[in-house]
This record gives structure tokens, sequence and C-alpha cells, in this order.
């Protein structure tokens, strides 16, 4: 915990400095509210212990900039018996809460606790509302696979760790929640899950997105807006889609990998946090790598673990049982069930969309359907025809049954013509029709 001392009284200062020290915490201190100012300015503080009656600056004033400037240190003021009036009026500005000297130091640390603990917390309810708004309720791996069981079980071993991990696979297997298995399973299961889809987000936004911005850093920036980095603290951050990232972000991203911390778009304080890395890419990152289009020192960083999601041909045994899933998970449809014929349909067809096609395609079925049973009928036409060939146009049997009768008869036009009972000259037009040349 970082603490900030602001107080003239140079004994007290002395005095709060070595006992918060010598209690774990990081302490800074100021003699007087200019300098308590310029320091909340360039550095983070979670507590800002503030005396009310200090000399060019007084604690009211420094209560005030930290308000009007937004900044998220949480203060304690420091008040005499004469001035509890105006400590309650510091309360109403946003203070946490006075403490009247002489204080006993073990009293002013559990204020200080406390005060830590409401920062936190308010940072946690930013990471809530931020998940709310970017994440439905959080969905199962369902499989039945050995080539999933195996990932799952790789996931076990190196979650535990805070080494940054790599998914790849193809858009719509569910890269995502393997991130989230990989956060689940990992000592940071309490803390935020944040994901960020680096595609989905102009390019414009989303470095204020990711790191967040200043009050005034560009039209539009009312406030002070926290990023999902710092959002994220103590959690872990999903960056799907990371290769779509411009190589001006995949510089400023490998810094704060390297270091722990970052500057908010348009500001000076440099931030520090404590975040898992889990990214995601349907490309070839090494492909982007040797056309410099991804930079290979932020691949390495991002890459200590990589998972290689399969696609779901590549698994078609987990149809049924993804299938299963998404109904018993829509409400008002659990009574549904597929058909035979609907179950061979979705396993032989080759799914390019994956998982998310299927899901799409089921909601769809469970909608237009009419009985407890899901027919083939309900599928999506496109499914069917692609693969299953035993429905052919009447066209496409009678070219096929003139091309076999040519090949048996070695290209002689007018046998052909006799084995297949038409004259000749419907014969050439039926060859012309087909775009058939044989010589």
């Amino acid at each position: 915990m970082k603490i900030l001392i602001a107080d003239d009284d140079r004994n007290l200062r002395k005095v709060l400095f070595s006992e918060l020290s010598e209690a774990g915490f990081k302490v800074s201190e100021s003699e007087n509210g200019i300098k308590a100012k310029d320091l909340l300015e360039k550095e983070e503080y979670d507590v800002l212990l503030l005396d009310l009656n200090m000399p060019g600056m007084s604690g009211m004033e420094v209560l005030q900039h930290v308000k009007d400037a937004e900044i998220s240190t949480e203060v304690i003021v420091f008040t005499g018996n004469a001035t509890v009036s105006t400590a309650v009026d510091a309360m109403k500005m946003g203070a946490y809460d006075y403490i009247t000297k002489p204080f006993q130091i073990h009293k002013l640390i559990t204020v200080i606790e406390k005060a830590y603990e409401r920062k936190n917390l308010r940072n946690e309810n930013l990471a809530l509302k931020s998940q709310i708004r970017r994440q439905s309720k959080t969905a199962e791996i369902v499989t039945q696979s050995p080539l999933m069981f195996e990932i799952l079980e790789n996931i076990k071993k190196f979650a535990v760790s805070d080494l940054p991990v790599l998914v790849c696979g193809e858009s719509g297997v569910g890269k995502e929640l393997v991130a989230r298995a990989v956060h689940d399973a990992s000592g940071r299961r309490d803390a935020p899950f944040l994901p960020l889809n680096c595609g989905a987000i102009p390019e414009t936004m989303l470095e204020s997105e990711l790191f967040g911005h200043e009050k005034g850093a560009f039209t539009g920036a009312h406030a002070r807006k926290a990023g999902l980095l710092e959002i994220a603290n103590h959690g872990t951050l999903f960056l799907d889609e990371i290769s779509e990232l411009n190589l001006q972000l995949q510089g400023k991203l490998l810094r704060a990998i390297e270091t722990g911390s970052f500057f908010r778009v348009g500001g000076t304080n440099e931030v520090k946090v404590d975040v898992r890395y889990v990214s995601a890419t349907n490309k070839d990152i090494l492909k982007e790598i040797e056309e410099k289009s991804f930079r290979a020192d932020l691949f390495y960083r991002i890459s200590a673990f990589t998972v290689h999601i399969p696609s779901l041909r590549e698994r078609k045994e987990d149809i049924p049982l993804i299938v299963e899933y998404i109904i018993k998970n829509n409400a008002a449809f659990r009574n549904k069930r597929l058909s035979k014929k609907a179950v061979e349909i979705l396993s032989e067809y080759s799914w390019p969309g994956n998982v998310r096609e299927l899901q799409n395609v089921i909601h769809r079925a469970l909608f237009l359907s009419s009985g407890d049973t899901i027919e083939s009928i309900d599928l999506p036409f496109d499914l069917i025809p692609r693969q299953k060939n035993t429905v052919k146009r009447i066209e496409d049997v009678e070219r096929e049954h003139i091309l076999q009768v040519f090949r048996e008869v070695g290209g002689h036009k007018k046998k052909a013509a006799e084995i297949l009972g038409i004259d000749p000259k419907t014969l050439y037009r039926k060859l012309s029709h087909y775009g058939i040349s044989l010589k």
C-alpha cells in the first residue's frame, strides 16, 4: 500500500513515516499542500493522510484538487478538536474519514486499512460493471473429445503460474472459454477476468479502452477513465484477436507486460498493475511476424504457454453433447430434442464457423421447429445440399448419365444417341446445354 503524508508538523511526519514503514507500507511525505498536490499528480497513492491546516495551500484545497482531478486516492484528514466541523465538511467533499490529534498509531492503521479496502471495492465494482457490459453468463467447456481433454489437463498444470498464455484456433472454437478456464484454475480466480476484443473496437478508441485516459486527453474525454488493464489489477486480462493491434499499441503493451506499469492516455502518472495475460488469435501469428505486422518480441512475451484449440470438424463427437447443452440452457425449449436425421446432418457438416456457428443454427432451429422434435427441415437449407447428395436435380442426373454413356461408347455420338434413345440432333442440343465437349 502506498501512503502519502501531507502535514507541516515535521515531528509528526517523522513518527508516522517510521511507524507506517515498519507496518509494511510504502510511505512518502510532504510538508505543505503545494508539494502534496505535485506528488499526487506525478504518482499514484492509495491513501493520503492530510492535515487540514497547512501553509500555502490548505488541506481543503488539496482535497478539492483530488476531487476535481478525479484522483482515486482515498483521503483521511487530520484535525484538532477545534476543527471537527471542518473535518465533517471534508468528508462531504469526499474524504473517507477524519482522525483527531493526538491519536494512537494502531487506530490510524485500522482506518488506513479500511480506506484501502474501500478503494479496492470501488475498483472491483468498476470491474463488475465492465464485465456485465462485455460478457454474458460464463459458459462451460462441453466435450468428450480426447483432444480437448488433453488441453484441459494441460491448463490445470500451467494455470497455477502467472506466465502468459497464447490461445490459437479458428474463429468460433471457444478461445475465450479456454482463457476463462485458465483464469478459473489459477490463484487469481476471485479477481476480475476482463476480456478485450482487439478487433471489435475502433483503432482510435482501443488505446483508451486498454490503458484508460485522463480528463481532457482528447475531445470527449470529460473525466478520467480507468482502462481494462487497470481494472483487471490482480486478475486476468484476456486480449482476444491480439494480432489486430497496430504496431504502436503492440509496443505500449509490451512495455506494460515487461514493467508492470503504464501511462493513461494523456497522463503523466505511472500506473502499476499486477495482471496475468491471456491472448488469443485466429491468425498464423508466425506468418504475421514474417510480414512485419506483429512484433516478435511481443510474441515471445505473450506465449510462455501456447494452446491450440482444434476445430469442431476435428472433434465431431462433441456435436451432440454441445447441442444438448445449448438446448438445456434455453429454458423455453428444454423439452425439445433433435431427430436422428437432424443429428446426422449436423454431424456431417464441416462447420467453418465452429461452435459459434453450431450455436446459431440450434438457436434458429429451436424457434422454427413447431413440435418437440427438431427435424432436418428446421435446419438451414445450406447445411443439407453441401453434405447430403442423395437428392439431385433431374438435370444433374441426366448430365451424368450422358457422360457415362459417352464413356462406354468411346465418345461415339451416334452410338450414344442410339443407346440413349434420342435423336442425334437432340443429343447435340443437350451436349451444348450441359457444356459437354467430346471429341
